[in-house]
């Protein structure tokens, strides 16, 4: 097995088959996606079951609650890039443009969001189609004093479409679901590193400022990642399997590639167990 790190976060693993390895390596795997953010391991030839059974190793699988585009045969399995054109041939962007809205980490909406995300590369497009990162340390880090002292303390208030209530993919039942709350300020539960845990897409407030300031505290929020800090831009290859820490990362879906051509991926959300 190869590890080869793609920068200040990222890591590449090669020469390594999911299906057959050991609890060794495997904790091999498991420390450097710790340390890297985002791992990928290249060149997998995965049925489904293989792929959730590798999933496992990292916690518990968790369905996501867009049921319209869950796996029909496994729930814990999402269908990325599946059914993209509407019944008269017009592009579906809520799936095209899924996960393109801006950095973002999955589960925010979540009472426990989730610990990681993982996707297996089934389809890619000739060109486009990458998926972006960043780190949640760096994001904390790049904070002016003032900010990190305002925001220390502080919950977050999220739900599923936020604001703009981007939530054509749930169910009409599942649209009301309460806002959840979460700290702004976190230390991840195992590296012990201080983190910015936010959400553009899906936060709602911060509690404890008045509306008009924490309308404003969000946008500066917003600011600072319009060019997060510390990227890793994966061009994806058939076979990659890429898994994140939801709790230390943001990632964002380029939306850039040809409608026409397939990109499909299986994910699974993962949670602590």
């Amino acid at each position: 097995m190869e590890i080869r790190k793609m920068g200040p976060i990222g890591a590449e693993i090669s020469g390594a088959d999911v299906k057959t390895i050991d609890d060794t390596t495997f904790g091999k795997i498991y420390q450097t996606w710790l340390d890297a953010n985002v791992i990928c391991v290249r060149d997998q030839s995965l049925s489904i079951q293989d792929y959730l059974a590798y999933s496992k190793r990292f916690g518990l699988l968790s369905p996501h609650p867009a049921k319209s585009t869950r796996h029909p045969e496994c729930p814990e399995v999402t269908l990325l890039g599946i059914n993209k054109f509407n019944a008269d041939g017009s592009l579906n962007n809520d799936i095209y443009r899924r996960g393109g809205e801006g950095f973002h980490t999955d589960g925010s909406y979540e009472q426990i969001p989730y610990k990681a995300t993982q996707l297996y590369a089934l389809a890619i497009p000739s060109r486009g189609g990458d998926t972006f990162f960043s780190s949640a340390y760096a994001a904390y880090d790049q904070l002016p004093q003032r900010l990190k002292s305002k925001l220390e303390g502080r919950y977050g208030t999220f739900k599923y479409g936020g604001l703009k209530q981007l939530n054509a993919l749930l169910d009409e039942k599942d649209r009301t679901a309460q806002p959840v709350r979460h700290p702004l300020v976190q230390v991840h539960p195992e590296t012990g590193r201080k983190l910015l845990y936010f959400d553009q897409g899906k936060i709602l407030s911060i509690e404890g400022l008045d509306p008009a300031d924490s309308m404003a505290t969000i946008e500066e929020m917003i600011g600072y990642f319009a060019q997060p800090p510390c990227q890793y831009r994966h061009q994806w290859r058939k076979g990659d399997i890429v898994i994140w820490d939801n709790r230390c990362s943001y990632h964002k879906a380029a939306a850039d590639y040809p409608p026409e051509e397939d990109r499909i991926h299986w994910r699974v959300s993962i949670k602590s167990q």
